[in-house]
């Protein structure tokens, strides 16, 4: 959090500044912080002697309103916030106190050139670097995709099957899993925090993705050590000696086709890699299930993320592949979202 010292810098008058943000006493405060930044971290008065502060409150103020202006945005107050909460450094149970602070030269920078990429259409979560996952604060980038509340629902589902067959190894071995495709490491980080008993093996196509990945890893704690990644295409990313040993596959793979649509803060943002599959858009989703009984022990789990659209044909492959037991769950829209087998 930052400094409650207040903060010295040029005073800035309401008329010049073409936003029209006017705060109480008439300065904007687009200008305020203009100045605060021109007069360095150090925060010298200007030469007339006369000094003005910039509240926390007078940045969210701005924010909402730039973003309520900027028709990129469904949520300005939303954004606002998360916006001052990554800025000021302030946690949501801070939030409300940090709004009476002055904002130093550098935080305030910060804040501007965040609030300017928001502005202009870039996704919340790329703009503040990090965004919640079930129990996880990870790092997010254009690197990887976002980490969505349907993909916590798939990943809740891939710790309920590590669970389950955790209790059945009487040998107290761990249960040995592998995500493909893992992004930001959304899902392999959570089966290696909530089940213990977990031996993770991450796998990604995109040499970036997994520097993502590695970042999130080194801020894991102890569990990272039970983590590793790889770089390569699918299964061939894998150890060999794993073959025929998982107990449990996971994966959210790309599942757009390319003649599909999606919204513009989806399609010129996250990575292209991650989103489309190929001309029907379930080209991935066979690969991963045709492959995947080469892999699995018997009485080994299938989860998968798919196209909701598209969940009936991907239950389907599964069944056809020969998996047994083949279920499809909803995410918490009450979409069909996860489809999950076992290997007999």
């Amino acid at each position: 959090m930052c400094s409650t010292s207040p903060t010295a810098i040029p005073e800035a008058r309401a008329a010049a500044d073409p936003d029209g943000l006017v705060g109480e006493s008439g300065d904007t405060v687009v200008s305020r912080i203009r100045a605060q930044v021109a007069a360095g971290p150090d925060g010298r008065v200007g030469e007339s002697g006369d000094t003005v502060t910039v509240s926390w409150r007078d940045l969210l103020t701005e924010a909402r309103r730039r973003l309520e202006r900027s028709g990129t945005v469904d949520t300005p107050e939303v954004d606002a916030r998360r916006i001052v909460e990554a800025a000021s450094g302030a946690s949501p149970a801070e939030f409300e106190t940090v709004l009476s602070e002055a904002a130093a030269a550098l935080p305030a920078a910060r804040f501007h050139s965040m609030l300017d990429r928001r502005s202009m259409g870039e996704p919340l979560q790329y703009v503040v670097g990090s965004w919640s996952f079930r129990t996880l604060d990870l790092m997010v980038d254009r690197r990887v995709l976002i980490p969505r509340p349907e993909t916590e629902v798939v990943a809740g589902w891939a710790v309920d099957e590590a669970r389950q067959l955790a209790a059945g190894l009487a040998d107290g071995r761990e249960v040995t899993v592998v995500d493909l495709g893992t992004g930001s490491g959304a899902i392999a980080l959570s089966l290696a925090v909530e089940c213990p008993r977990s031996r993770v093996f991450a796998t990604d196509v995109s040499g970036d993705a997994l520097a993502v990945a590695r970042a999130n890893l080194a801020g894991l704690g102890r569990a990272a050590a039970r983590v590793s990644l790889h770089e390569g295409d699918w299964f061939e990313a894998l150890p060999g000696a794993l073959r025929g040993s998982v107990d449990l596959i996971v994966s959210n793979p790309p599942y757009i086709g390319t003649g599909e649509e999606l919204p513009p803060v989806v399609a010129d943002w996250e990575p292209s890699v991650a989103l489309w599959s190929g001309p029907v858009g379930h080209e991935a989703v066979e690969t991963v299930v045709g492959e995947a009984s080469q892999w699995l022990r018997s009485g080994g789990a299938l989860v998968l993320e798919v196209a909701s659209h598209r969940a009936d044909a991907s239950a389907d492959f599964a069944t056809a592949a020969g998996f047994a037991d083949v279920r499809i769950e909803r995410d918490l829209a009450g979409l069909k979202r996860v489809v999950i087998g076992r290997w007999p």
